[in-house]
Formats: structure tokens, sequence, C-alpha cells
């Protein structure tokens, strides 16, 4: 490689480190487009057909769980293996690092919404899953299912989550205000959370490995399963602003942690992202660029297979409206 063939070349990920104050490549400890670069090239020549099977927590808000049976049966079938994720000693990169810490600072000067026990935070999301069946033929089909929702939680627990789809209404039992967990958080058990990276890291790890662990057989690892119990607090109930902070903070320290430059939700919105790789599929949280807002998450595969060309969404879901509200099934008013 000559001096020319290693020279940053002007392209749209050049562009989007402009835009990103504090992410061009000349404030980096490498050049920032061709490290990503790289890393994706890595992305698609490595890894195996991925299989469906999600941890306990894959993309709870609003997507369907219904699939993990096909999913299983036809890792079986093909023998895919997803316990050697390559990216468990990688270190968090510089470019996501920094993004993070400033998507954390956006997300501190938030000012809290105001709410009071009885309440419920409203969410709106639109989005999809995606399933396999067995057609005649015996070849695999991917099909899409619409999972775009509107979502109650009680502000204290003291009532169940009320979920509305196109199929219906679904009530999940109340957690009860003091039996709230990172699975099935409240506004008020998020407050209670550490607002120091560190502690709070600690605390996600240590429920991770629980089921995640080097003795439990789960082929996710407490990394990945860190990063997703992260984007699902995220996600799933908005959180007080410093809590909010602290997640991105923490996040920013799961090893394997990269910047993906151009992203899309499901809404359509582009993006710039940070993303997990695990089980040749790529997990990607999206920002708006300029308010550096979350935009919603979505898991793409890399890799050709029967969930479909490589690049492919397989899930994807976008929030698009947050309020709070005096009762479940009512929407806020405009501006609340």
């Amino acid at each position: 490689m000559t001096a020319d063939d290693a020279r940053p070349v002007p392209t749209d990920r050049t562009e989007t480190f402009g835009r990103l104050t504090g992410l061009s490549d000349t404030d980096l400890p490498f050049h920032g487009h061709q490290r990503i670069k790289e890393h994706l090239m890595r992305e698609t020549t490595s890894g195996t057909v991925p299989a469906r099977a999600r941890s306990r927590r894959r993309m709870p808000l609003f997507l369907a769980v219904g699939t993990a049976t096909c999913a299983v049966a036809l890792a079986i079938a093909l023998g895919v293996s997803g316990s050697d994720e390559h990216h468990t000693s990688a270190r968090p990169e510089p470019a996501a690092v920094r993004l993070l810490d400033r998507v954390a600072l956006a997300a501190q000067a938030v000012p809290a919404p105001t709410v009071r026990d009885g309440q419920f935070l409203y969410t709106r999301t639109k989005g999809h899953s995606t399933a396999l069946s067995e057609s005649e033929g015996g070849a695999m089909k991917a099909s899409r299912t619409d999972e775009s929702a509107e979502r109650w939680v009680s502000v204290d627990g003291s009532v169940g989550t009320l979920t509305r789809t196109a199929r219906g209404e679904k009530s999940d039992p109340a957690p009860g205000r003091d039996t709230a967990t990172l699975n099935g958080p409240t506004y008020r058990f998020l407050e209670s959370l550490p607002t120091d990276p560190a502690r709070l890291l600690e605390r996600i790890y240590a429920d991770a490995r629980l089921d995640h662990g080097s003795d439990s057989g789960s082929t996710t690892g407490p990394d990945q399963e860190a990063f997703v119990a992260i984007g699902d607090l995220l996600r799933t109930v908005e959180a007080p602003p410093g809590v909010s902070a602290a997640l991105y903070r923490a996040a920013a320290r799961i090893p394997g942690v990269v910047l993906v430059p151009e992203a899309t939700d499901a809404a359509g919105r582009p993006g710039v992202a940070v993303a997990r790789v695990h089980n040749g599929e790529r997990t990607e949280w999206i920002f708006d660029k300029q308010s550096l807002r979350l935009l919603g998450e979505r898991t793409v595969t890399l890799k050709d297979s029967a969930w479909g060309k490589a690049g492919t969404p397989v899930t994807s879901v976008a929030i698009v409206g947050r309020g709070v509200t005096d009762a479940a099934g009512r929407t806020p008013m405009p501006g609340g």
C-alpha cells in the first residue's frame, strides 16, 4: 500500500464525521472512515448464517417473540453456533465512545417529564419483525409482520401495561410499586438506578450474567446482553435525564461497540448509529444527526441468508411519539 492509498478520500462517511462535532477524522486517534470500512469488511467476510434465537429481552417494545421456536429449529438444522463472539475482547471504538458521550450530554439537557403516581408514560412506535416459514418445496421463506403499536406504562407500577396493536389490545399484570426490574421497568424504578455509569453498568452486567454468564450455556454472552438490555431500557420507558445519560455512558464501556455513520429507522428517518455485532447480526441504536435524540433500533443481517440479503433489517422499531397521560388507552394532548 502506498501513502496515497492510505490517505482518506472524501466520502459520505467523511461528511457525516464533519457534521458531528468532535467526530472528525482529525479529532480521532485513527482515520475514522477507514477504520469503519475495515470493520464492516470484517463483518461481511466472517461470521455464520444468523440464528434468530434472541435473548429474553430482544426488542420487547411491541415486537413479537413468537418466532423463537422457528428460529431455534432453524439454528439446529443449520448447525449454527453463536458461542464464539469475536468482538468480546474488542475495545469500544473511539468514534462510538465520542458519539455516546455527546448523546449523553444531549439527553441530560432534556427537561425531565412531569409525572405523578397513577399516571402513564405513553410511547408510540412503528416497526416490524421477521419470521421464517417453510414453503412447499422445503425452502425457508422470510415474511415481515407489522409491529407498530402504542403502549402505556404505569409510572409507579400500580397498574399493568397496556399495549395496543392492529391485532388488538393486551394488558400485562401490574409489576407492583416495589417489584419492577430491569426487564420490566417503571419510571419510579428508573429513578432509583445509579447515575454513575460504572455502578450502573455493573448492575446491568450482574443481571446479564445470571442467564448469559460463562456457565449458563447461553450463546448471547454478557456483553451482548448488556448492550441489548440498555437499548431496551432506553426504548421501553422514557427515563429521567440523568439516568438516560448514565445509560449511554455505560454503553460506551461495553466491548465491541462501534459507530455506523449511516442508518435509517423503521419510519424512514436517516441517522447515525452506535452498534454491536453478534452472531452475524448488527444491533443498531439510531440517533438523529442534529438533535442526537434516539430515533429507534434495528437489527441488520450481515450475510446473505434466508432472512434476506446482507444489510436487511430483520427487526426494526422507531419511536414516533411519547408523552404522559392520566389514563391507559388515552393519547397525550399535543405538546403534552
